[in-house]
């Protein structure tokens, strides 16, 4: 029990710690293998299927990111300053049929054939009843669960005392087309959903963290 006491305290400390970091120490980068760490977490997420509809491409390029700064006014002090830098993409074209189902199911979750086969009835079924069989409907489905993987990786960040903030101020079209001319994104297969910037606080924050209360929030019935 006090080990799990303390774990509890870890893990409330680490969400206290969280916030959203407007500017990052640029003198201070996080370590290769604590990064490698934080993007294991977000490779480990839970996706809906087990189809995990995402690629999380990491911006270390100065030049690049100063690119993408004139189209993402959200960034605008996390660009110049992050250690690292990440756009996270949601994946196009989830049917039942796609290549990559197809691969998750069989080479991925070593499924049976005749247990692909079933696992597709089941997920074409839910694609036309619940997603209406619209393409924007998929993407937008794929997009909400990157948000369980940036999640994650900003917890293990602040679990190991690294700052982060998530970013969604930017313009889609003109951040898709840079990375589309950087070769980084294929639009068949990926849009941009949203950023998040990792790095070291350069100074804390000026308020403490506030929030409502629980029973504000929570229902029991």
């Amino acid at each position: 029990m006090i080990g799990t006491e303390s774990k509890k305290q870890e893990i409330l400390k680490a969400y206290l710690f969280r916030h959203a970091c407007k500017v990052f120490d640029p003198n201070k980068k996080i370590s290769d293998e604590d990064f490698d760490f934080i993007l294991e977490t977000g490779r480990l997420s839970p996706s809906s299927y087990g189809l995990e509809p995402w690629k999380f491409v990491v911006i270390q390029d100065a030049a690049l990111r100063e690119k993408l700064k004139p189209v993402t006014g959200g960034a605008q002090g996390q660009l110049p300053t992050a250690s690292h830098f990440v756009v996270i993409l949601a994946r196009q074209g989830l049917r039942h049929d796609s290549a990559h189902v197809i691969k998750m199911f069989k080479d991925i979750h070593h499924l049976p054939e005749e247990v692909v086969q079933r696992v597709c009835g089941f997920y074409k079924l839910f694609v036309e009843t619940e997603l209406e069989n619209n393409d924007r409907l998929l993407f937008e489905w794929a997009s909400k669960q990157t948000y369980i993987a940036m999640g994650n990786m900003m917890t293990t960040a602040a679990l190991i005392g690294i700052d982060s903030c998530p970013i969604e101020g930017f313009d889609n079209k003109q951040v898709t087309s840079i990375l589309q001319n950087e070769g980084i994104i294929n639009t068949n297969d990926f849009g941009v959903n949203c950023m998040v910037a990792f790095g070291y606080r350069q100074e804390d924050p000026k308020h403490p963290k506030a929030r409502q209360n629980l029973d504000e929030i929570v229902v029991w019935r």
